[in-house]
């Protein structure tokens, strides 16, 4: 069970920096945002590409910070799992999910043969 723990805190550890790095997370309800890559220099105007470039990158820095969020949030309810005692149990069928499973995937949240039932 501590090799699974140390395998989710470090990978816990690089996806928060990760994500601090394309956005910055909101206090109150701990939700991440995506934010511009560069601030956009004092213009009056933004000509039509500058603005579809940024729309761009912020709609890329989005899909991946949404990316980045949902596996963060998979790794904490994994590391919730193993403090109350139920880390290892498939969610659907309540089985021990394979070792090998999760030597691959510490945080994963179903066996083998019950793995495309959860999304």
């Amino acid at each position: 069970m501590e090799k699974y723990k140390v395998k989710l805190e470090e990978e816990k550890k690089l996806l928060e920096e990760e994500l601090a790095a394309i956005g910055k997370e909101d206090a109150e309800t701990g939700d991440w945002e995506a934010t511009p890559e560069s601030e956009v220099k004092a213009q009056d105007v933004e000509d039509e590409a500058d603005m579809a470039e940024r729309a761009e990158d912020y709609e890329e820095r989005s899909s991946t910070l949404n990316a980045l969020e949902t596996r963060l949030n998979d790794i904490k309810k994994a590391l919730g799992k193993i403090e109350e005692g139920t880390y290892g149990l498939c969610e659907v069928c309540g089985t021990k999910i394979e070792e090998e499973r999760l030597d691959v995937n510490p945080s994963a949240k179903t066996c083998e043969a019950d793995m495309e039932k959860v999304v």
